[in-house]
């Protein structure tokens, strides 16, 4: 188990509630973190995407019921660090998020290979049963780009 309490962002946030978010065009994963109190960020619930407006929805009722004070979206580029055509719809659907949820801090996270980390991780877990669970997968993905986003 890592200490993130190394961390810049982690005495930043300390005592804060934090959301990270996996935009998928059919799941949300979302997970959370509270440094200072969680010993590390976990994966918490999936969201099934029908439409952005009912999407943003769901997410505020989460961050009304949790209590989230900081929002992270992972957005998506190329390896190379250009935008695509999702990076750009990532944006707009923060955009969106950010208006939504105008009391809670906003930040975007590069999500680059989130996935494949996500996919490496389940195999390499007795937790998972050294197995990618699609079910669990966005989520998990979420929970990567809320320790990068805690790393950077």
């Amino acid at each position: 188990m890592e200490d993130y309490s190394f961390y810049p962002r982690y005495q930043q946030f300390i005592a804060k509630r934090i959301l990270a978010i996996d935009f998928g065009s059919k799941v949300i994963g979302t997970a959370m973190y509270c440094p200072g109190h969680d010993p590390f960020p976990y994966a918490f619930e999936k969201i099934i995407y029908r439409s952005h407006e009912e999407s943003i929805k769901t997410i505020q009722a989460l961050v009304d019921n949790e209590g989230i004070d900081i929002i992270v979206l992972g957005v998506p580029y190329f390896v190379d660090g250009k935008e695509s055509d999702n990076t750009r719809r990532m944006k707009e659907f923060g955009a969106l998020l950010q208006k939504a949820c105008p009391d809670q801090m906003f930040f975007e996270q590069d999500e680059t290979l989130t996935t494949k980390a996500a996919e490496d991780r389940m195999k390499n877990s007795p937790q998972f049963n050294f197995k990618v669970d699609v079910t669990k997968i966005d989520c998990v993905s979420a929970t990567i780009i809320l320790e990068d986003f805690i790393k950077s």
